[in-house]
């Protein structure tokens, strides 16, 4: 679809000013470099991204950052600098049918006044490999220049083929400064924002806005528009908005966290490794931040049961059954309770032991796979097999040679169990935290006093 009209690509007071209907976030979009707020590391003086765009140089681009990053205000700049007609996709609603369509109008456009295309497709990650794939040819021949979007990570989301043609810019957060600044340009805007009201925006009730609306300028300034708008006027005629006004206004902080982008991998990598160096008030904080971002709760059990085996293992072979204690416990109560159970296996955990010992399930694993899997020695084999092979195949039971360990002192005699080919191999070394090494010393003991 095309977002604007056939002057799209100039910055004139209609496209700037918009429907008076639309949101003040929808008005007080950025439409030029100068207007663009936050990404300094992309856009700030001898910038490369800023550089291109100056010099109207755009080869086909992918950004990639947080929801309200400015992704797409970015684009709909770089259009406008330029002087491109700019055309939009939705990867969630649109598909190869309408990118032809987009192709072929950008290519009639192109034959009768040259003007460039920008294709710009939000949330370019949805789209399958045969549809990526479908950009390429166009990008090859110049009939567009690709913008896309993604809130994933472009290496794991994006097919290599589009990647090799696309310059890649990550976009952050926007800060707590910039959201202040688009608020008070919001306030002094007469055409597009509030500028047309008498506003005192009080400085604790705009700290506020900026620190709840975390990097989401959306948010601030839709909370603006709805405070300026819901709050009386004064005697003086002036709209006077208070701290306890700007509260009503943004009641729940915005959390940047999308349960399946990449913050999810990150804010349940930070807590892991919070535990692992016993850090209890990180690991809490972590926890928590992944619960306020919406993440299910039995996730991070499964993370933390996964933890009480992994890094605890040995040192505390009990940490499973706490783990599954406090889930069992969750499931039956629920929230907010609920929070006391993933509390208690978090600080558990934190507090325990640490062995990784665990992992030498991984090393046998590969040396099956390397060699594959050796014959079981003749004593270890079902001793009903053994009794049959030795009654009609007239050979030795082998059976008779397995040396039943409870008949021994401490349970332990000294016998083969390893195939003949590895018998002298070790792969598990004992942890020295815990529990592991005293059950160890017990081991060892017996086996002194064995052989």
């Amino acid at each position: 679809m095309d977002l604007f009209e056939e002057d799209s690509g100039s910055n004139s007071k209609s496209a700037k000013s918009g429907s008076s209907n639309q949101p003040l976030a929808t008005r007080m979009r950025p439409v030029s470099l100068e207007e663009f707020a936050g990404q300094p590391h992309l856009v700030g003086e001898g910038e490369m991204l800023g550089r291109m765009i100056e010099s109207g140089v755009i080869g086909s681009l992918i950004f990639y950052g947080p929801p309200s990053s400015g992704k797409t205000t970015l684009a709909h700049v770089i259009s406008r600098e330029i002087e491109a007609r700019f055309e939009i996709v939705n990867a969630v609603l649109d598909g190869v049918k309408e990118l032809r369509t987009v192709v072929a109008r950008a290519e009639q456009r192109k034959k009768a006044n040259g003007m460039k295309t920008i294709l710009f497709v939000d949330e370019i990650h949805r789209w399958n490999k045969a549809q990526q794939d479908a950009l390429l040819p166009h990008l090859e021949s110049g009939v567009i220049t690709l913008v896309g979007a993604t809130t994933e990570n472009p290496f794991y989301s994006l097919v290599n083929p589009l990647l090799s043609r696309c310059q890649l810019f990550e976009l952050f957060p926007l800060t707590k400064e910039d959201v202040i600044l688009m608020l008070d340009r919001a306030l002094e805007d007469e055409e597009r924002g509030l500028g047309f009201m008498e506003i005192e925006l009080k400085d604790e009730a705009k700290d506020h806005l900026a620190e709840y609306a975390g990097g989401d300028v959306r948010n601030a300034l839709n909370a603006l528009e709805v405070a300026a708008l819901s709050t009386p006027k004064s005697e003086n005629g002036k709209v006077v908005i208070t701290l306890e006004i700007a509260k009503a206004s943004i009641q729940k902080r915005s959390v940047r966290y999308d349960r399946t982008g990449d913050e999810h991998y990150h804010y349940a990598s930070a807590m892991i490794k919070s535990l692992r160096g016993s850090d209890t008030d990180a690991s809490l904080y972590w926890l928590t931040a992944m619960l306020e971002g919406g993440e299910d709760p039995n996730f991070i059990f499964r993370r933390l049961l996964i933890f009480a085996s992994e890094d605890v293992g040995m040192a505390d072979p009990y940490a499973i059954t706490v783990v599954t204690s406090c889930h069992e416990s969750f499931l039956k109560t629920g929230m907010p309770e609920g929070f006391y159970f993933l509390s208690h296996a978090a600080i558990f955990l934190s507090l325990c032991p640490k062995s990784n010992t665990t992992k030498a399930i991984f090393e046998v694993n590969n040396r099956i796979k390397k060699e594959g899997i050796k014959e079981v020695p003749s004593h270890l084999k079902d001793k009903t097999a053994n009794k049959l092979a030795s009654r009609y195949l007239d050979r030795d039971n082998a059976s008779e040679n397995y040396l039943y360990p409870h008949d021994y002192p401490g349970g332990w005699v000294n016998q083969q169990y390893l195939p003949n080919e590895l018998k002298e191999t070790s792969w598990y070394a004992p942890g020295s935290e815990g529990r592991e090494p005293k059950m160890w010393k017990r081991l060892e003991e017996i086996k002194r006093r064995g052989e």
